[in-house]
């Protein structure tokens, strides 16, 4: 072999090395780049826990509409759940359901019946780690929305709704309860713009009376972490009831004096507030 022959050979050989090097070297940095921000990107899912929400009687998902916003702008998952309004029992199995198919921890928040709901839905799962009670009713065993609602006087909610015979799923006849479209405003949302509670009032949906009737079973609040909301022009839900079922099962409580039963609407930001607070305590 020639010398310049030599000569090219060697250059080939040191730049195949050469180019060997730089690419075991790229994928070195790149294993070691992936590797340490791998468990940056686990502690940041891990820290936000997913929100549930779970409306009551006479409204839908979309009266958390302005919480979802924040909250997803927070980072947080956020499911809003479509209670279906039949009765405490199966509402809250519906719920529990919810609940299994999310991976992670929880905090689980319902308004008004949806208070009733999650006090029973949240009891022996290990994943809801709060419960927020937004101007809710919070039952003890043997308790229900009704009772709760008569214990102080102040609630102008029987005078309001219409009656309406309904088929059940077990072939028997039973009853649902809707506020007067012409009350609606001054009943359930008096602090949201008039546009607004049309729109609600419209769109409300259906409660039966077994629903508000039946008594819980179980009450999730004595082992979990609570956090209430109550409010001082409720026309629903007495506010003196509120206040009691929130010192009773120890909650963390904000009180908004101004604000009606529809106070996820109207007061989004103050709601949201009160749910990232107990989100963070969860930690």
């Amino acid at each position: 072999m020639s010398r310049s022959s030599r000569t090219r050979s060697a250059v080939k050989a040191a730049t195949t090395v050469a180019a060997a090097t730089a690419v075991a070297g790229s994928l070195l940095a790149a294993t070691t780049v992936t590797s340490s921000a791998a468990p940056q990107k686990d502690v940041t899912s891990q820290a936000k826990p997913t929100v549930v929400l779970v409306h009551g009687a006479f409204a839908d998902a979309s009266s958390w509409s302005g919480v979802v916003k924040r909250l997803k702008n927070d980072g947080y998952p956020v499911i809003a759940a479509a209670n279906p309004l039949r009765g405490v029992t199966s509402d809250a199995a519906y719920i529990r359901s919810v609940l299994d198919s999310v991976h992670g921890p929880i905090v689980l928040v319902g308004h008004s019946y949806g208070g009733s709901v999650i006090t029973q839905a949240a009891a022996g799962d290990p994943d809801v780690k709060a419960l927020v009670y937004i101007a809710a009713f919070i039952p003890n065993v043997g308790e229900s929305a009704g009772d709760l609602a008569a214990k102080y006087p102040g609630s102008t909610l029987g005078d309001a709704v219409s009656p309406t015979s309904i088929p059940m799923p077990d072939g028997s006849t039973g009853t649902e309860l809707t506020i007067k479209q012409e009350l609606f405003h001054q009943q359930f949302a008096a602090d949201v713009p008039a546009p607004t509670a049309a729109i609600m009032a419209a769109s409300q949906r259906p409660v039966t009376t077994l629903a508000l009737d039946e008594k819980a079973s179980k009450a999730a609040w004595k082992d979990i972490p609570s956090y209430a909301m109550t409010v001082g022009q409720d026309h629903n839900i007495p506010p003196k009831a509120e206040k009691w079922m929130a010192e009773r099962a120890h909650a963390y409580t904000v009180t908004i004096d101004k604000a009606s039963h529809a106070v996820a609407v109207s007061h989004p930001a103050e709601v949201t507030d009160l749910i990232v607070r107990a989100a963070r305590d969860t930690r």
